[in-house]
């Protein structure tokens, strides 16, 4: 990718740089994306999913979105309409984003870790009037859930649901097999089959690249889920510029374990492959070690992707040498703060010398920063490398003010990549994009005299575990449902395997009894697995500031003294 480099070298020791504008944006669709790629490579290799046994041409996936697509639109889902996805990875994932995509519909994605609390508060939040869903996850039984939910699907034909608890769903289509209630995915495959395109390229004719696409939930500090809302213009240009940054072609293989449903697996993984022409590899439904080294020396992945942990699993496989992993070019380890041990073994060990570490968030589509392939070893290794193209950036401090070069302050962002807003949330997209389109990350970084950032902490106390974003005040709000807890206060602490781990420290009512049993057995009924805290501490008191607010610094402090933790050197 061509870039100008002096437009990412701050200007007049302020922290402030914009990424390259010669390459233009991209003013089309992705359903138009997907069909200009298929008819420039129909026979070559598009994706495989070797633990399903499906390997697919481009000509041929792009027949089966489209089975999926008239399917979608006989069963009454129109432009505009929500449409969940709860599911591992799958192949019928990756055809329902690329069918909605055809029609106009919006692709709601859902956590496959989600329970039942969060599961009802997505659908309803954005109106889902459809959901497709997997039968169950590891320990999660979807459809035990939706019945619970939606009793009613017992009595109503498929399509036809009206459920007290979700007002808005109409259909839900279950992979594989009908059940009561239900579509079954494969038998609208297969009344989807064979139709004439007519119809369908109409539809994508219609559409306009600054409609809204995707909504993907990320957690608030208001406790409660937000549904950040992207366009075709936002997830498809950050998906060319992000493969462009790993000089990506139609040559290259990509193998993505990291989920389908955030925007590391769906933007960056499905979709920069489908700008680019290179084959997609998916390994499995989640992350395992084996088969995804497995995938990578059979398929002859040329790249590959991961959080961190992800990679140190990788590494310490027992049987990594036997692995062929010779033509392993490049990859993107992002989602979390990198370990600059980890990531010179990923460079050495697995090959991959031209691996690129990016950050971003799900609101800016996401990638913001990105390293290059040729950019020096210790830059790779020690920052997030250099702005995108036609995205702009500055540190400010407390009063709005940018900073001086090498300060630290909070990270702004401004450009295409910027999202809509949170869906039918005016208040918290007003809180974090201002009147001038910057986007406020909540994150606090420096900006070096060449341009490269480092991110070095969180205005606001996310804690991200493995990639996934844990915002304490959610995981209070349900602890506090406990009637033992008169207090209690969540915080990161560092943890070598996942970056961070999350850290409870509770204050009962006099007289009460609880157990750090009872509280994870509370938890896991409630929310993610990954919220659940691993470290529950009973205490006396909360430290606060004179005016009652929580010191949660001195929380960390404490905890990391006392069980002999150590900080964990990032980029």
């Amino acid at each position: 990718m061509t870039q100008n480099v002096d437009l990412r070298i701050p200007r007049g020791n302020r922290s402030e740089v914009a990424g390259p504008t010669d390459v233009p944006l991209r003013n089309t669709t992705i359903a138009q994306t997907l069909l200009d790629t298929a008819r420039r490579h129909p026979e070559r290799e598009a994706v495989v999913f070797p633990a399903h046994n499906e390997r697919w041409t481009w000509a041929e996936f792009s027949r089966r979105v489209d089975s999926l697509a008239h399917a979608l639109h006989a069963i009454d889902l129109r432009k505009g309409d929500r449409i969940g996805i709860w599911s591992p990875n799958r192949p019928e994932w990756l055809l329902a984003q690329f069918a909605t995509a055809r029609l106009g519909l919006i692709l709601v994605n859902i956590n496959p870790a989600y329970r039942l609390g969060e599961l009802e508060y997505a659908l309803n939040k954005v109106g889902c009037k459809a959901l497709i869903t997997a039968a169950s996850f590891k320990s999660s039984d979807y459809l035990g859930m939706l019945r619970q939910l939606a009793p009613e699907l017992s009595t109503h034909e498929p399509g036809a649901l009206h459920a007290a608890r979700l007002p808005a769903l109409r259909s839900i289509i279950k992979v594989g097999a009908a059940e009561p209630g239900m579509f079954g995915f494969d038998d609208l495959m297969h009344a989807g089959t064979g139709k004439p395109t007519a119809l369908l390229d109409a539809i994508t004719a219609g559409l306009d690249p600054l409609e809204a696409i995707n909504i993907q939930f990320t957690s608030g500090t208001t406790g409660l889920p937000k549904g950040a809302t992207l366009n075709h213009r936002n997830i498809l240009n950050n998906a060319w510029f992000t493969t462009g940054a790993m000089d990506f072609t139609d040559q290259d293989r990509l193998c993505i374990p990291v989920p389908f449903y955030h925007c590391f697996g769906m933007v960056m993984g499905t979709l920069g492959c489908v700008t680019r022409g290179a084959t997609m590899i998916i390994p499995g439904e989640g992350f395992d070690a084996e088969p995804t080294l497995q995938a990578i020396a059979n398929e002859r992945c040329t790249a590959v992707y991961g959080v961190p942990t992800m990679f140190v699993a990788m590494l310490a496989h027992p049987r990594l040498t036997s692995f062929d992993l010779s033509h392993l070019r490049t990859g993107i380890m992002a989602g979390a703060p990198c370990p600059v041990e980890v990531m010179k073994k990923v460079q050495a060990t697995m090959n991959m010398r031209e691996v690129t570490i990016a950050y971003g968030m799900t609101e800016t589509s996401p990638v913001s920063f990105q390293s290059a392939t040729d950019d020096p070893l210790d830059k790779r290794v020690s920052s997030v490398g250099r702005v995108h193209p036609h995205v702009e950036v500055r540190i400010i401090d407390e009063h709005g003010d940018v900073v001086p070069v090498g300060q630290q302050g909070e990270l702004c962002t401004r450009g295409y990549s910027v999202m809509l807003g949170y869906w039918d949330d005016t208040e918290q997209t007003a809180a974090s994009i201002d009147a001038e389109g910057w986007m406020h990350t909540g994150d606090l970084a420096t900006i070096d005299a060449e341009g490269y950032c480092n991110i070095t902490g969180r205005v606001k106390d996310m804690i991200v575990r493995g990639g996934e974003n844990v915002y304490p005040r959610e995981v209070e709000e349900y602890l506090y449902r406990l009637s033992a807890i008169a207090q209690v206060q969540v915080f990161g602490i560092p943890d070598p395997k996942f970056g961070e781990a999350v850290c409870a420290w509770i204050v009962t009512h006099p007289g009460a009894q609880l157990t750090e049993d009872e509280v994870r057995s509370f938890c896991a009924s409630q929310i993610a697995h990954y919220k659940v805290p691993a470290i529950i501490q009973f205490v006396d008191e909360i430290p606060m500031t004179v005016t009652g607010k929580p010191q949660k610094f001195l929380m960390r402090q404490a905890v990391v003294e006392t069980l002999g933790l150590s900080e964990i050197k990032t980029a």
